[in-house]
This record gives C-alpha cells, structure tokens and sequence, in this order.
C-alpha cells in the first residue's frame, strides 16, 4: 500500500464498483480462504483441533460459519434487494445444511460450546463452502449488470466479513504457534505531517456500500495537529523499553499499569528495526506516547490525516486511536445486528490495516475496534500533538 489511491483501491472497487466488481472480490477472497486452510491443516493435521482459548475459534467452526454466514444472508435471505432496508427477522428457508443455524450462528452458539459441537469434517466443510459460493454467484449472476447498491449489498458484506476472518485466522496461527505466509514486515516511513485546522466531514460520504457504523457522517471541527507520517517502528518503541518504561508507573494509566502488571511481568523482548511495531496494547501505545510528550490521535484526526495528506502512510499495521468505539450521531443499525450495536462503549477504535488485511478491506473509513488489552492482534500505533503556533 505505497501510493495514496492505491492504498485503497481495491476496497473502492468493492464497496462502489459493478456487479462484475463484486463478482472477482467474492472469488478472491475465497481463495484466500482455502489457502489459508491448507496452511492450518498443514500445521495442525485434517481435524484442525486446537485447545480452548478465549482469543480463537475452533478452525472448522470458522470455515463453517463462512459458510453460514454467506447462505443466510443471501440465499435463504427473502429480502435481500432490499439491502440495508432488510428486516432480520423475516423468516428464511431451512439451509442446505441441516444442522447450520445449530452450529454456526455466531448469534446463537455460545463461544465456549463451539469445542463440543459435532462439526462437520474439514472435507465436508469444503464442500459446503464451495456449495454455498456456488449459490451465492449464480444469484449475483441474475442480478442486472446495473444493479444499484441495495442489491449488491449483501454480497458486499459476505465479501468483507470473510476477508474479517481470514485476517483473524493471520493472527491466531501465531498463537498456536505457526505463521501465514504471505504476512511481511516492511520499514516505516520516519517524521511527521502537519495537518492545518478545518472542518473535516467525518463519515462515509461515498455512494457504495459503507458499514453502519461509518454513516452518519458529519463536520467536525478540528485544531491544527501534527502526527507520525507513519507508524511507531520498533526501533521508536525499543527506546521507551530500555528507558524503564514498563518499571515506571508514571507513563500508564491505572487501568493500564494494572494490566501490564499481570500480562507484561517483564518488559517485552521486542525485535529492533524500522518496521512497524505491532502485537501491542492500547495502553503500551498510550504509554509510549505519554513517554514521549505525544498523544494517540482521535480518529477523527486519524481520517482526517489519511484523506488529507498525501505523505500519510497507512497498512503497516492496524493502529490504536484515543476514541471510544461508539456510535456516530443519528446511527441506525444495519441487518447485521451483531456487528456494531453490541460492541458500543466497550472497545476502542483502531483506523489503518496491516499486511495480513485484505485489500479488499482496508479503507481510511473502516473502523476497527477491539479491546484495548488486546495484543494478540496486528496492532501498533502513531502518534501526534498539537502543532505549533
């Protein structure tokens, strides 16, 4: 992700491209999917079996809910041209799968049951996926080469949840013990851009497909601010490790020195170089920065800087800004419920994408969010202050 339209222009391609646009993602992604599972059962033999942990999910019981996913909200989904405007609730044909709804839901299986369910094997498992995909392109087939965005919109969404998964798949083979190839570690751009005070529209304002909780969008003021052209490096990062910074309880807030206390019971033994640093929480983030008389960025500014500022370099890393994930002004949930209602006020907001991001996701709008003791994911972060003058 070098220059500043192509960061994002296979998201673009997606989220407001043709029928055939839709059509190449859905395949792509898919691929990416079964390489990944190859890479798994490479690793972890054909059962795919793993220990329970609360960071993962049974492998099977990932591709699985692929599959689900996909065929619920569209080939059993009645209302699907209707897009966003879509009642959840409708009542949907059984799926080809009998005991789908019982297995995959996300909505309905509790996440410590999924180890005892009698998954289907990861052969079955395929071939559902591949039968499900099958069904999803012969029905975006039969939709006019001009369909507007209400009819593809679901099958922009299956699209992006599954590129969502096969990250998360990324991170959670390195907590068993084994990497993804195809995940590589590049140098960061080194300085800083000054960003001038403005009125800056936050917010999809874009036709195409957005998340619901992108919309909504609206001006916010903003203050003259300067922020890192990049990511913090590792170099950067190591600094603040060999000045004490996690023996010193000045640069933590509470909550964060209490979680260090119990997961970092030693500084961490970090790589040295100028990529970006990552697998680290928001609160080492925030450390750093109080360490260094900076501050993390709003995601407004985050946005703000992406959009604005050619020299902005993004896709390093997923970074960690000073927002609470929370709703914008006027936000209406989309058929997906469990997507962004659930998770207000308990997450923070992360803006970019990293090397294991699909293209096909990564877009200055798109808003991550995770806890902020989380460090098992490819998060890093830059930082800014208030210019000068």
């Amino acid at each position: 992700m070098s220059g500043p339209s192509e960061r994002y222009s296979a998201a673009t391609r997606l989220r407001q491209g043709s029928r055939d646009d839709v059509r190449a993602a859905l395949q792509a992604q898919r691929a990416r999917t079964l390489e990944i599972a190859g890479i798994y059962a490479e690793a972890l033999g054909p059962q795919l079996a793993v220990p329970y942990d609360a960071r993962l999910n049974p492998p099977r019981w990932e591709l699985g809910h692929l599959a689900w996913f996909q065929e619920w909200w569209l080939a059993r989904n009645r209302e699907r041209v209707l897009g966003a405007r879509c009642n959840p609730e409708h009542e949907r044909p059984p799926s080809t799968l009998l005991e789908a709804d019982d297995w995959f839901d996300s909505s309905r299986v509790e996440h410590r049951t999924r180890w005892a369910l009698p998954l289907p094997s990861l052969g079955e498992t395929r071939h559902w996926l591949a039968s499900t995909l099958d069904a999803t392109l012969a029905l975006l087939d039969a939709v006019p080469p001009d369909a507007g965005d209400a009819q593809l919109y679901f099958f922009r969404l299956a699209c992006l949840h599954e590129a969502m998964h096969a990250e998360a798949a990324c991170y959670m083979a390195r907590l068993l013990g084994f990497t993804v190839p195809g995940v590589p570690s590049a140098s960061v751009a080194t300085g800083e851009l000054h960003v001038p005070a403005q009125r800056f529209r936050l917010g999809a304002t874009e036709d195409g497909f957005a998340f619901d909780n992108e919309l909504q969008a609206r001006e916010v003021a903003l203050a003259a601010f300067t922020i890192d052209a990049a990511p913090v490096s590792w170099n950067r990062f190591q600094a603040f490790v060999a000045a004490g910074g996690y023996a010193q309880p000045r640069w933590w807030c509470e909550q964060g020195w209490h979680w260090a206390q119990r997961e970092r019971t030693d500084a961490p033994r970090l790589p040295s170089g100028e990529g970006a640093a990552i697998h680290l929480s928001a609160y080492e983030a925030e450390a750093w920065c109080r360490w260094a008389g900076r501050r993390l960025p709003t995601e407004t500014e985050w946005e703000c800087a992406a959009l604005t500022q050619p020299g902005f370099d993004w896709g390093h890393a997923w970074e960690w800004t000073a927002s609470a994930f929370e709703p914008y002004p006027g936000f209406e949930p989309h058929p997906y419920r469990d997507y962004s209602q659930p998770w207000f006020g308990t997450r923070r907001v992360l803006r970019g994408a990293c090397p294991a991001t699909s293209p096909l996701l990564a877009h200055p709008r798109y808003r991550n969010f995770f806890e902020p003791q989380r460090h098992d994911v490819f998060a890093g972060f830059r930082s800014c202050a208030a210019a000068n003058g």
